[in-house]
């Protein structure tokens, strides 16, 4: 078992929560493996391309993740296990020294102005284009 794998005691409290068999009725090989692929890739943000050997092939593990994502097998997961009750002593939070926005989502101080041009000042200004058609070039 590597770092950030599912250890016993949460195996034991999310198999119940996913599929015993695939779409096509055959039972899925090894299914703690192919979740603590899909766990690594979504904890790392890496393609799934590169995920290791360990958890299996990476194209296997990103279908089996696709067509649960599809049948909502991880919303129910997610819902079952936000209901229940954390450990004792134990709480998990989530503030703002950890979650962090790059350097532009911040947005614009202040509110952009569009200025509109007087009518005296359009009026002393030459124009910027012509209006007039270009005469085309004969031979």
């Amino acid at each position: 078992m590597s770092r950030g794998d599912l250890s016993d005691a949460e195996w034991c409290i999310l198999n119940p929560l996913l599929p015993d068999r695939g779409e096509r009725g055959a039972a899925i090989p090894d299914k703690r493996r192919t979740v603590n692929g899909i766990l690594w890739v979504r904890r790392t943000g890496a393609p799934w391309r590169d995920m290791p050997k360990r958890y299996g092939n990476w194209n296997s593990v990103f279908v089996r993740f696709s067509r649960w994502s599809k049948l909502g097998v991880w919303d129910a997961a997610f819902e079952t296990l936000a209901s229940l009750d954390p450990p004792t002593g134990e709480e998990h939070a989530i503030d703002s020294t950890i979650v962090r926005a790059h350097q532009h989502a911040a947005g614009v101080k202040g509110e952009i102005k569009i200025r509109k041009r007087s009518a005296a000042r359009a009026a002393a200004s030459r124009p910027k284009s012509t209006s007039a058609r270009t005469p085309k070039a004969t031979r």
